[in-house]
């Protein structure tokens, strides 16, 4: 995952597959793929001015391919700390 400020996000094609999930205080939003199921990405509920991304789903980018990717269970949350 990473993050990057608000209007650094931009979805170029498949918005409208994307469905919004809200959690107990509605703070944070969450994008997943209405096909597949992947989560694409969120607004957080920590620092709700960025959006953290799933970087597997960036085309052309091999998340493998990078050095010291830190990995989100999707259990565990920043806030949680």
């Amino acid at each position: 995952m990473a993050y990057v400020p608000l209007s650094g996000l931009h979805i170029l094609r498949g918005a409208e597959h994307l469905k919004l999930y809200q959690f107990n205080s509605g703070v944070a939003k969450h994008y997943f793929c209405s096909n597949c199921g992947i989560y694409t990405h969120h607004q957080t509920r920590s620092n709700p001015n960025v959006y953290g991304f799933n970087v597997g789903c960036l085309e052309g980018v091999n998340p493998f391919d990078l050095d010291d990717l830190p990995v989100s269970d999707g259990i565990n949350h920043e806030s949680d700390r």
